[in-house]
């Protein structure tokens, strides 16, 4: 770690340090109950620890109250400023983004097909007719 505990030279800093600087946590206190609470995935795998390092390009997927961000990494913070500043140190991943072809679904929009076995089948229909018992 460089002077004042920031960021060492090869560019990463504590991931409850970081949820700090990006506005994510007031506190790091704060952000270590998110990660203790399972709410944060850094690069798909859940983070364990408070002490574990972020680097740029990481991608971390934060769950909120009100749903899922994901973001990506673009800078290290060296300390906590201003919302806009803030989000000047990392990017949104788009519901739609053209590098992975698709995306998260926020408004719930999506809906999964109907399997062709079932689409012609009424809800309340049984599955196989002839196996019904007799009356």
């Amino acid at each position: 770690m460089s002077a004042g505990g920031q960021a060492d030279a090869r560019g990463s800093v504590r991931i409850d340090r970081l949820l700090v600087y990006l506005r994510f946590a007031r506190t790091r206190s704060a952000a270590d109950a998110l990660i203790a609470g399972h709410a944060l995935r850094r690069n798909r795998k859940h983070v364990l620890r408070g002490a574990e390092q972020a680097r740029i390009g990481d991608v971390l997927t934060l769950a909120t109250g009100d749903g899922v961000r994901v973001i990506e990494l673009l800078a290290i913070p060296q300390r906590r400023e201003s919302p806009a500043v803030a989000r000047s140190h990392y990017r949104e991943v788009d519901a739609f983004s053209e590098v992975d072809g698709g995306g998260l679904d926020r408004k719930g929009q999506m809906t999964i097909a109907a399997s062709p076995l079932t689409a012609g089948m009424a809800p309340d229909d049984p599955e196989e007719t002839h196996l019904k018992e007799p009356q």
